[in-house]
């Protein structure tokens, strides 16, 4: 055939070519406290986005995170995660008061739901939460830390009184660890995501800033190093986030951060003796910021007293919570 010849003609009873089906949708992932939401959101987008530690109420912002899998075809689905703070029934401070805002904001509008609970229990905070669900939006039940359970005959009982207390679509017994169990529920959820163009490029992984990812880094070594010594009220803001270029490592990022605390008893605990505790959350943020970011980091680490700011609606807001 001459290249200059035209291209021959379908023939006249061929179907056209399907066009590619893309699917996209909101997905809030609700529960508890320290049931596992943030370590499903990271395993679900195959990458760190929300932070994680034993301390309750360690995610404080609504976090948005991407996961796109592609069909080959142009296709494919697009899943919007949206991990919130446990509902809180205790504290009815102002900075709870903004985290439980965040969960319902949350919930307003997606396309899936997420409910997420430890395997084999269910207590009031989760009835609490469950509560909150609205019968029209779709909801899985994630029956999380699968591998913590020893008497997995216990299971299917308990899934049967789950089914009584709310119509859920599905029922995903699971381990946020399990990389198969992970791949199952995106399955799972891609048959309840409307038919509709992707919201985001197919490589982004998160709306929120390096800035605001910066400071929750710091916030997660800081929880994670102090334990139950330090109240969960303390926070993290980013006084300065500057980025230069730089020959030997691509990128140079310098970043300030104050540790927010409520009392001077605080501040010397985060310090520590002879500083060793400060050094070695700023030494633990840094590295992990610098495999997340791509770069080199310098990371100053101030400690401020801030008596009384969890109960304070304005400075609540001025460190940035809804």
């Amino acid at each position: 055939m001459n290249p200059t010849d035209p291209a021959p003609e379908p023939p006249a009873n061929a179907e056209p070519a399907a066009p590619p089906v893309r699917r996209c949708g909101l997905v809030a992932i609700v529960g508890r406290p320290n049931v596992g939401k943030s370590t499903l959101l990271n395993a679900l987008v195959g990458q760190k986005i929300s932070i994680t530690s034993r301390k309750a109420q360690t995610t404080r912002h609504r976090i948005t995170g991407i996961r796109t899998v592609e069909d080959g075809q142009g296709g494919g689905t697009q899943y919007v995660f949206v991990d919130t703070p446990g509902f809180q029934m205790r504290h009815g401070s102002a900075l709870n008061r903004s985290l439980n805002r965040a969960v319902l904001g949350a919930i307003d509008g997606v396309d899936l739901v997420l409910f997420v609970v430890e395997a084999g229990n269910f207590n009031l905070q989760d009835a609490k939460v469950l509560s909150l669900l609205k019968p029209e939006v779709p909801a899985l039940l994630v029956a999380n830390k699968l591998d913590r359970v020893h008497r997995r005959a216990e299971i299917a009982p308990w899934l049967k009184g789950m089914q009584e207390r709310h119509p859920f679509v599905e029922f995903v017994p699971m381990s946020a660890k399990s990389a198969r169990d992970v791949q199952r529920l995106l399955t799972l959820c891609a048959r309840h995501l409307p038919e509709q163009p992707w919201w985001y490029e197919a490589d982004e992984l998160t709306d929120r800033s390096e800035r605001f990812l910066a400071g929750e880094v710091v916030r997660e070594k800081l929880f994670r190093l102090t334990g139950d010594e330090l109240p969960y009220t303390s926070t993290v803001t980013v006084e300065r986030f500057d980025e230069e270029k730089s020959r030997a490592h691509g990128r140079m990022l310098r970043i300030a951060a104050s540790i927010v605390v409520e009392r001077e008893s605080h501040k010397a605990m985060v310090i520590g003796q002879q500083g060793e505790r400060l050094k070695r959350i700023g030494t633990e943020a840094r590295q992990e910021l610098e495999r997340l970011m791509g770069g080199k980091v310098h990371l100053e680490l101030w400690v401020k007293v801030r008596s009384g700011w969890a109960d304070d609606e304005a400075r609540v807001r001025s460190f940035g919570y809804e």
